[in-house]
């Protein structure tokens, strides 16, 4: 088998690779180093790939290779992603990627205006290379007619495993009924559960497997969790921000509701915070990103959509107001921080129900998370008992119980075609 130490090695157009120098790209990660010759190939793909790996690059830079060498004028390619922020990311990869050659990419997605609603009917209309696209958005396009996807050569669904938690497989397929038969299809996700598999047996056609290692949270990142019951939740969080400062933080919980009280709660206890929320207009949602980034904003709550969306530098902690469903997602929310060799602290909160759900993801990063004692004026009857294995050590027990840009270098002087 072929080794793929560079990206020379791939035998990409040259204002492709010129777009990866610009990038600053140097090493081919290993969904990259799979996934680019399987699609440069033709073949379907189901890839198993967290955020962070570089599986963006992994399909993106094989398909501008491929739209060099297709039709002008036409869609080419349409990925399919679970949100907006999702879709503008991408969006944002794409033109970075695509710098040095001629190919057009629009990002669809709900909660515009009038004017970017235009706009991304346009983009459609007029044969845009490429479109990102969220399901819902573009069903509603569709329902609007004339709109010809005949032309389409390459669709990709991007965090499959997040649509279909958001319920979008009547969508998905769908869409994908309009498309046409012959293309290829790649599929990604963070995880492979069955209803995935359902969905690629449906959609794709004798595929690649590809399944890349879950990633550990980063050494930099201090774990530990509280025991406390859900009474007692707010009251920590709010001793926790007060004890120490925090000049970036992220709060994740499970439910939509969940975040909108830890709102109000909190800004009531003097903190400034805001909730991250899919009913937010675009605007609004912009806005809010703006001031996060910037720092004028010391504390940002969300659920799981926000862990797959957001990409900000110089996160100070991640807090879990509750334990996520999957293990994985833990992994997802805690990598916001310690990114760009920085260091911070993931905090989770454990009530009785979450005690499994946390022993899981201990099992799954090969270590036991520190329980630390509450503060002063705290109780909780929440019991805790690691199970053998979790820190790589067979036999290994422990019980606790309450307290007692894109920098773009010069191009090559010519094209490989």
């Amino acid at each position: 088998m072929k080794e793929y130490t560079s990206f020379d090695d791939f035998e990409l157009d040259y204002d492709v690779l010129d777009g990866i120098d610009a990038m600053g790209y140097k090493t081919p990660t290993p969904i990259q180093q799979q996934a680019i010759p399987a699609i440069l190939d033709g073949k379907d793909l189901i890839a198993t790939a967290q955020t962070g790996t570089g599986k963006t690059a992994a399909f993106i830079l094989p398909i501008l290779d491929k739209i060099l060498r297709a039709p002008k004028g036409q869609l080419n390619t349409l990925v399919l992603v679970p949100t907006r922020e999702l879709a503008q990311q991408i969006d944002q990869q794409v033109e970075a990627m695509s710098y040095y050659v001629d190919v057009s990419c629009a990002a669809v997605y709900g909660g515009t205006d009038g004017i970017t609603f235009e706009a991304q009917k346009k983009a459609l209309r007029s044969g845009a290379d490429i479109i990102i696209a969220t399901p819902g958005r573009l069903i509603a396009l569709m329902q609007m007619g004339s709109l010809d996807f005949s032309t389409i050569q390459h669709l990709v669904l991007d965090e499959a495993d997040r649509m279909l938690d958001m319920g979008f497989y009547d969508d998905l397929i769908r869409i994908v009924s309009a498309l046409p038969t012959e293309r290829q299809t790649l599929l990604f996700s963070a995880t492979m559960a069955p209803k995935i598999k359902a969905l690629a047996s449906a959609i794709l056609k004798n595929p690649v497997e590809i399944r890349i290692a879950v990633n550990r949270p980063a050494d930099a990142i201090t774990q530990k969790a509280f025991l406390v019951q859900n009474d007692e939740k707010n009251a920590l969080v709010s001793r926790i921000f007060k004890e120490d400062t925090y000049n970036s933080a992220i709060i994740f919980a499970s439910r939509k509701e969940t975040v909108r009280r830890l709102e109000r709660e909190l800004r009531r206890e003097g903190l400034k915070c805001r909730a991250f929320s899919s009913d937010l207009e675009q605007d609004a949602r912009n806005e809010l990103m703006l001031e996060f980034k910037a720092r004028k904003l010391p504390i940002l709550i969300g659920t799981d959509v926000l862990s797959r969306g957001i990409d900000v530098e110089g996160i100070e902690l991640v807090l879990n107001y509750d334990v996520p469903p999957d293990p994985e997602d833990y992994v997802h929310r805690i990598g916001r921080t310690a990114r760009a060799q920085r260091t911070g602290t993931a905090i989770t909160f454990i009530n009785p129900d979450d005690v499994r759900r946390f022993q899981r993801i201990e099992q799954m990063i090969g270590r036991e998370i520190p329980k630390s004692p509450l503060p002063e004026g705290f109780k909780s009857a929440v019991e805790y008992v690691a199970k053998p294995g979790n820190a790589g050590r067979p036999g290994s027990h422990s019980r606790t119980k309450g307290p007692k840009k894109q920098n773009h270098g010069a191009p090559r002087q010519k094209n490989r075609r």
